[in-house]
């Protein structure tokens, strides 16, 4: 089984300026902060370009049929290979491989304004609660982005 998540990201500025962003490591690292990283690393460089973002997350509060899947933290390893400003490949996995999550981003750009499209499949190889798990993770991958998006309006407006 697998969960798909979609979703619109849109930000008060034209492509070339989100798309630096995205680009920033100083951004990175807040969104890291922003979702509660306990320890991450950030690196972006090459060409393609390419970000590597790993952070360990506490899994405080996570219910109860994913406690005994992971221990009190968990750590994320996030891989994007921009092929352009306007697209890129996305690989997210979990420790232990609890998760695998791929798909795309794309940034698009209208009347001054650029979108930021999300499509990730998301996967959870556990029988039984792998269904349920995928839900868990959809929603704090939703969760993730909205912090996201929360400091990349913060960061374009200079604060």
């Amino acid at each position: 089984m697998t969960t798909t998540l979609s979703l619109d990201l849109s930000y008060d500025a034209t492509l070339t300026v989100v798309a630096d962003m995205l680009a920033d490591p100083t951004f990175r690292e807040r969104v890291c902060d922003a979702q509660g990283a306990s320890r991450r690393t950030v690196s972006i460089g090459g060409k393609p370009r390419e970000v590597d973002i790993e952070r360990v997350q506490p899994t405080a509060g996570v219910p109860a049929v994913a406690k005994r899947f992971v221990s009190t933290e968990v750590t994320v390893h996030q891989h994007e290979v921009w092929s352009s400003d306007h697209a890129a490949v996305v690989e997210i996995t979990t420790s232990g491989n609890l998760a695998s999550i791929r798909g795309n981003t794309t940034l698009t750009q209208s009347a001054g304004r650029t979108t930021q499209t999300v499509h990730l499949t998301i996967k959870v190889p556990i029988p039984i609660v792998g269904g349920r798990l995928e839900h868990l993770v959809e929603e704090l991958m939703r969760r993730a982005y909205a912090k996201e998006h929360g400091v990349g309006v913060a960061y374009l407006a200079g604060t």
